[in-house]
C-alpha cells in the first residue's frame, strides 16, 4: 500500500512548484518599456557653441518622439573629456547619451595618451547629426583682409599673434595646429573653456583669431563682429558667400569639417540604438531643424550607426598623426 507523503515533503513540493511557476511567469513578462524616465543628453562644452546648439535643436523633437523629456546638460572641461567620460562610464541603459564632436571622440584622445576613455572601444555610435567646416576668423582691429595678409603678419611677428580655442585638445586647436604646419607659421595658443568664450574675445579684440565652426561663426561674421578669412572646405558656404574656400584662398590640403553626433556607452542595446537613431532622423527632418541648420551653414547627415563608427575610427587616426607630427603636449 502506498504511504501518504509526509507534510514537510508536501510543503517543499508545493514551494518548488510555486517557484517554478513564478520563474516562468517572470520570463513571460515583457521587458520594461524604454524610455520610462527622462533622458540626459550630455554636451561636454559650454552653452552657445556648435555642439550645444545642435543638441538643443534636436532635443525637442526627440522628446516628442520618445515620449520622455530629453534634457540637455552641459558638463564642461578638459577639452570635452569630462562630459565624455561621464557617458563612457555610465550604465548602457540609454538614459545618459553624449552629443560628441571631433574634439571629444578624435582630438582629445589623440592628444592625451592616458585619456579616461577610448573613443572606439568605450562608446556606441548612434548617428552623425551634422557636419560643419571651420572658418578662420580674426578680430576686426587686426588690420588684415585676407589669409595672405595674416600669413605675412605672422611671419613678421612669429609667435606673437594669439589663437583662441575651445580648450587644450579641442578641434579648434588641432585645426589651428594643422594650419600652422601647412603654412610654416606659429601662433600663440590661448585655450578657453569653450569656443563660444574664445569667439567673444575675438569680437572684443582681446585675442587675434579663432578657427571657429562655420555654424557659430556665420552670424558674427555677417554682423561685422569679426572678419572671416577662409573656410576649410573647397567651396564657399552659402551663409558666408564673401568668404573664400581654402583652395580659392591659395591654401592646400586644408579640407577639414567638424562632425557632431550622438553616442551612448559601450554595450548600448541595439533596440535602444534603433529607437534613438529613428528619433534623431525624425528631428533632422523637421522644418525647424532644417531651417536652423541652413542658417548655421551646416549639412545634416543622419548617418547609420555603422558609418558613424567608421568615421570616428578614421578621424581618430588622422588627428593622432597631426598630434604626433606637431609635438603638441597637453598643459
Amino acid at each position: 500500500m502506498k504511504q501518504p507523503m509526509p507534510a514537510l515533503a508536501l510543503a517543499l513540493a508545493a514551494t518548488a512548484i510555486a517557484s517554478t511557476a513564478s520563474i516562468d511567469q517572470a520570463r513571460a513578462q515583457p521587458a520594461p518599456a524604454w524610455p520610462s524616465k527622462p533622458i540626459r543628453l550630455i554636451v561636454p562644452f559650454a552653452a552657445g557653441g556648435n555642439v550645444d546648439l545642435t543638441a538643443r535643436l534636436v532635443a525637442p523633437s526627440m522628446q516628442e518622439t520618445l515620449g520622455q523629456p530629453v534634457v540637455v546638460e552641459n558638463r564642461t572641461g578638459a577639452g570635452g573629456m569630462i562630459g565624455s567620460e561621464l557617458v563612457a562610464k555610465a550604465p548602457p541603459d540609454g538614459y545618459l547619451l553624449l552629443t560628441g564632436s571631433n574634439s571629444t571622440f578624435s582630438v582629445a584622445p589623440a592628444l592625451y595618451p592616458n585619456a579616461p576613455y577610448n573613443p572606439v572601444r568605450d562608446f556606441t555610435p548612434i548617428v552623425n547629426l551634422q557636419m560643419s567646416p571651420f572658418v578662420l576668423v580674426v578680430r576686426s582691429g587686426l588690420g588684415v583682409q585676407t589669409v595672405a595678409d595674416l600669413l605675412r603678419l605672422a611671419r613678421e611677428k612669429p609667435g606673437a599673434l594669439t589663437m583662441g580655442s575651445g580648450g587644450t585638445g579641442s578641434s579648434n586647436q588641432l585645426v589651428g595646429e594643422l594650419f600652422q604646419m601647412l603654412n610654416g607659421v606659429k601662433f600663440l595658443h590661448v585655450p578657453y573653456k569653450g569656443a563660444a568664450l574664445a569667439a567673444t574675445d575675438v569680437m572684443g579684440n582681446q585675442i587675434d583669431m579663432l578657427f571657429d565652426q562655420g555654424s557659430t561663426a556665420s552670424g558674427n561674421v555677417r554682423g561685422g563682429k569679426m572678419r572671416g578669412l577662409v573656410v576649410s572646405s573647397r567651396n564657399r558656404m552659402a551663409t558666408l558667400p564673401d568668404v573664400p574656400g581654402f583652395a580659392e584662398a591659395g591654401l592646400k590640403d586644408f579640407e577639414v569639417a567638424n562632425a557632431t553626433g550622438l553616442l551612448g556607452p559601450a554595450g548600448l542595446p541595439p533596440a535602444i540604438v534603433q529607437r534613438v537613431h529613428a528619433a534623431a532622423l525624425k528631428a533632422l527632418s523637421t522644418p525647424q531643424v532644417k531651417e536652423r541648420f541652413a542658417q548655421m551653414g551646416v549639412d545634416a547627415i543622419g548617418s547609420t550607426p555603422e558609418s558613424f563608427g567608421a568615421f570616428i575610427r578614421e578621424d581618430f587616426a588622422r588627428w593622432t598623426k597631426v598630434v604626433q607630427a606637431s609635438g603638441i603636449r597637453p598643459d
